[in-house]
């Protein structure tokens, strides 16, 4: 007697069950998406204010 193990097809895979897909309006995907832009726009701005030694607002002139 042989019991054979069910064919996992790409969508049950636990590689691809958690990844949100693309898709428009609110969405998983496109807060997931919206945070990293938001983490590298942070990490550019304390960067730019080590390198020029002026805060973001001095530097925009305010």
């Amino acid at each position: 007697m042989t019991t054979e193990s069910p064919k996992s097809t790409p969508e049950s895979t636990p590689e691809t069950a958690n990844k949100p897909e693309p898709s428009f309006g609110w969405s998983a995907y496109a807060e997931q998406i919206n945070g990293r832009f938001a983490m590298v726009g942070f990490v550019a701005l304390l960067l730019l204010e080590f390198f020029t030694r002026q805060d973001f607002f001095t530097w925009l002139g305010m």
